[in-house]
């Protein structure tokens, strides 16, 4: 929505101010300006990318228009899970536990966390260095490490559509002045016609010098800029993942370990620390009805 109501306001002032001005909106409707300048923008865009991150870059832009980005339920949700994990790492046998982790679709508690398994990178990952914990013999800062850079080869990927877009957005001045020269290009060869025919030709070029820059910093880079701020919010999971193992692994009770986790949490989407106990304690629920 907050996407819309921007453009909405951008395209509103522009064009109420040009036709304050005196200005015809009529004139700015130049079809086949906008087919060059779409056309050289589209092409240089699968060009310059594989086809996973252009497919990719399709999905994080509906992400971005949806904001579809984790919530605070469901950090909450995966604080609840680890307590979960973390407990029955401390208090079962290793032959129990680690049927969560060799089949987590299956798991009890896996399965009581939907909004964290639809997210099947982010259960390998959880798995994968729970299975490393159980194993024993690890120390934590190689762990972490290894955490660090599995997360930071992660974020590099999920952040390949705001790289690609951005780079669309820093070409199209330069692809709205190819349109332009060809705009003038016709122009010139109506130098015999009256001086209202050749201004109009004239003026119908400039209109891609000014649809590349629009759409440059009025529409692309403040795309870019969306996707990569949500492509972080969603990396940000691995971190508080990675947070409250290694507090786990350092001797830290499950529910200190997930607190850990908690800090690295924005503010604006942070569950209280009463939110959480209410949701990983066994009891808290009852407590807090009474």
């Amino acid at each position: 929505m907050g996407i819309f109501v921007g453009l909405l306001i951008a395209i509103g002032c522009m064009l109420g101010g040009f036709v304050a001005m005196g200005g015809h909106l009529i004139v700015i409707w130049q079809p086949w300006e906008f087919v060059i300048i779409g056309g050289m923008a589209a092409g240089t865009f699968v060009i310059a990318n594989p086809m996973k991150t252009v497919v990719d870059s399709g999905k994080a832009t509906m992400e971005a228009i949806t904001n579809k980005g984790p919530k605070r339920q469901d950090f909450l949700s995966l604080l609840g899970l680890l307590h979960a994990l973390l407990r029955e790492i401390k208090t079962k046998p290793r032959n129990e536990v680690e049927t969560h982790f060799d089949d987590p679709a299956n798991s009890e508690i896996f399965k009581n966390y939907p909004d964290v398994t639809k997210d099947q990178s982010l259960v390998l990952f959880i798995c994968d260095y729970c299975r490393l914990i159980l194993i024993g013999g690890a120390r934590s800062h190689e762990i972490e490490a290894l955490m660090e850079e599995e997360i930071g080869t992660h974020k590099k990927y999920a952040l390949k559509p705001y790289a690609a877009i951005n780079t669309v957005a820093e070409a199209l001045p330069a692809l709205g002045i190819v349109a332009a020269v060809l705009g003038i290009v016709k122009a010139m060869g109506a130098l015999d016609q009256s001086p209202q025919i050749l201004g109009g030709l004239i003026g119908a070029a400039l209109v891609g010098t000014f649809i590349g820059v629009f759409a440059s910093y009025g529409v692309l880079a403040p795309l870019a800029i969306k996707i990569k701020g949500l492509r972080e919010k969603q990396c940000s999971v691995y971190t508080i993942v990675k947070q409250s193992l290694i507090a786990y692994m350092n001797g830290a009770l499950p529910q200190v370990a997930i607190e850990h986790g908690r800090k690295g949490i924005a503010a604006a989407d942070r569950p209280t620390i009463d939110e959480v106990e209410a949701a990983t304690v066994p009891g808290a629920q009852a407590r807090e009805a009474a």
